[in-house]
């Protein structure tokens, strides 16, 4: 089973790189027996905005996305909030998927001031238009409390009991979906 763990900003100084590694280095560590996590990061795609005039390069890089994507099982993603929802270039990306997430689970990491939780509800909106189930437990981490001056990450310890659980439900629906994607 190959679950992405997705970083969903694109942003110059973004925090987004180091919370991927913490979920994808705290999952790799679990030793999940079949488990496969690759970290998978969007600031690596040159997407084009949804309809909008691309070149030959974006076009490509539109593929490789599609292709990336629909070679999990399921997924994390990793999302900041940016004035209460999730940011743009992560809702583009997302607006691209089809096929390629229907009927799958996602988790989510989420950080921000309030730790990311509008853009995580933000995503199980738009996620569950797409027949992507979204599992109940998620990771927040808080600017204030997570980042040292806003930007150096030092989760609490704390985190990991959150962070099991959902690694746990992810698997378990990813397997359970796995059996639907079959016969559907």
């Amino acid at each position: 089973m190959k679950i992405g763990i997705i970083v969903g900003s694109v942003r110059e100084g973004r925090n987004g790189e180091a919370v991927g590694k913490w979920i994808h280095d705290f999952a790799v560590a679990r030793q999940d027996e079949g488990v496969e996590y690759e970290l998978v990061d969007l600031k690596d795609y040159n997407l084009p905005f949804l309809g909008a005039a691309a070149s030959e390069d974006q076009m490509a890089a539109v593929g490789a996305w599609l292709g990336k994507i629909a070679s999990f099982d399921g997924y994390v993603f990793v999302t900041p909030e940016y004035n209460r929802s999730v940011g743009g270039a992560f809702k583009n990306a997302l607006d691209y998927l089809d096929g390629e997430i229907k009927n799958k689970a996602v988790g989510y990491v989420g950080y921000g001031g309030l730790g990311g939780a509008f853009a995580i509800q933000s995503l199980r909106g738009i996620n569950a238009e797409r027949s992507l189930a979204s599992v109940r437990t998620m990771v927040s981490f808080s600017l204030i409390t997570d980042f040292e001056n806003f930007s150096v990450f030092k989760p609490g310890a704390h985190h990991a009991v959150n962070a099991n659980a959902m690694l746990d439900e992810v698997l378990l629906w990813s397997r359970a979906f796995e059996t639907i994607r079959k016969v559907s």
